[in-house]
């Protein structure tokens, strides 16, 4: 059972608590997800399982697409609709200035990580420090926003702008503090009310499992995880293989799956001080 499973994580769990149900239900310890989901949030957790977990931070460093709601108007320490109320304020935003708002996002940006995250500074994770009310300087990263418009029309209630948005957008971007951001935009303040990840990479919602379903059927075997080149490895070259040494890239590829009886052996990539082709992981 070497491979990941596509969870549709429902709200209340952590990813943890995913990673650890996994684990229980195909009896091994080696089991990693690809991308935190907040307790609040649902949707596509790519599960890693055995083998397959040295493809970790491969599959984490893909695009993702989410679907958020929020509310303008409102401000929380955890940029969320589960936080401590800081603030309030009266805000009604027309469906064009959100629009034209949004379209602003498009592109690269740095982006503040969220105090209430597990990112560590000084080897401590940012949501100690703030439990501990301890202040310190929150990092930021430089992230892309690929894609985001507004779904439907807005909603006003108690002097407040409440709407949904679709997007796609890099590796390490938190959807809390893109509606942060967004909301400053619009002089005022913002929080998360809702969060879907509808895809992963090439993994999507529809191919996602909840964990009462999940089954050894639902295994995604390494070779079809890998959008690369698949090579049966031959006698001549075997040995190096299996030794982990360099080889001449007769192939033509930057990346090379060599794959013997139907198994999943080595990834091979291109070494850019030479012309030959280097051990990456072994499986």
């Amino acid at each position: 059972m070497n491979g990941i499973v596509i969870i549709d994580k429902s709200a209340g769990m952590t990813s943890r608590d995913v990673v650890n149900k996994v684990s229980e239900i195909f009896n091994t310890k080696k089991v990693g997800h690809t991308g935190t989901l907040d307790p609040l949030a649902t949707g596509v957790l790519v599960v890693c399982i055995n083998k397959a977990t040295k493809l970790v931070d491969r599959l984490t460093s893909n695009d993702k697409e989410y679907i958020a709601e929020c509310i303008l108007g409102i401000e929380t320490d955890t940029l969320d609709i589960e936080g401590k109320v800081l603030s309030e304020k009266d805000t009604i935003i027309s469906k064009q200035d959100i629009i034209d708002t949004l379209n602003k996002f498009k592109g690269i940006y740095n982006q503040e990580v969220p105090i209430y995250s597990a990112v560590k500074i000084k080897g401590k994770k940012l949501y100690e420090y703030a439990r501990e009310n301890i202040d310190i300087k929150l990092p930021s990263r430089e992230i892309t926003i690929y894609d985001i418009k507004l779904l439907g029309e807005p909603s006003y209630e108690n002097n407040k702008t409440k709407f949904k948005f679709a997007c796609r957008v890099s590796k390490g971007t938190y959807i809390r503090s893109l509606i942060r951001d967004i909301a400053s935009t619009l002089n005022t303040v913002g929080i998360m009310s809702n969060l879907r990840r509808t895809k992963q990479g090439k993994f999507s919602i529809e191919a996602a499992f909840t964990l009462d379903s999940l089954n050894k059927n639902n295994i995604i075997p390494i070779k079809h995880i890998l959008d690369i080149k698949q090579v049966e490895l031959t006698s001549d070259i075997e040995k190096k293989v299996l030794n982990g040494a360099k080889i001449n890239n007769i192939y033509n590829e930057n990346e090379i799956l060599f794959i013997k009886n139907n198994k999943e052996i080595a990834l091979y990539k291109t070494d850019e001080n030479s012309k030959l082709m280097k051990i990456d992981k072994m499986f």
